[in-house]
């Protein structure tokens, strides 16, 4: 495997991380981050009320590019395969010999002593 291959994993696993992040920030009944800075009524400072807003969108913004990512490492370790896939038991082909290698064993015989002299 390539070190691209393994620079889009590390880029999916930071992605992952933070789409972790700012789904746990989310609250689903719609108090989450933006009613914890607003006081929770009518109340909006400095554009609190937009907070979900921007949580909603940053949810699918980087649930795309994590989507995105993980495709574009599959051709990238697909495309290092020769375009096999490992998954569908379609390995790369070995170097296997199917003939037995050849005897090179050059010992003889002739003008040895087997009387132990």
């Amino acid at each position: 495997m390539t070190s691209t291959y393994y620079i889009f994993i590390i880029l999916i696993l930071i992605v992952a991380f933070l789409l972790m992040l700012v789904i746990m920030v989310q609250n689903p009944k719609g108090g989450g981050l933006s009613s914890s800075f607003g006081g929770g009524g009518n109340q909006q400072i400095g554009g609190v009320q937009k907070t979900t807003d921007f949580l909603d969108k940053s949810t699918w913004a980087l649930a795309t590019i994590l989507i995105g990512l993980i495709l574009v490492t599959n051709f990238t370790n697909l495309s290092s395969a020769n375009g096999k896939s490992k998954v569908a038991g379609d390995a790369v082909p070995t170097t296997e010999q199917t003939t037995p290698p050849a005897d090179t064993n050059t010992n003889s015989t002739e003008g040895t002593n087997t009387d132990g002299q």
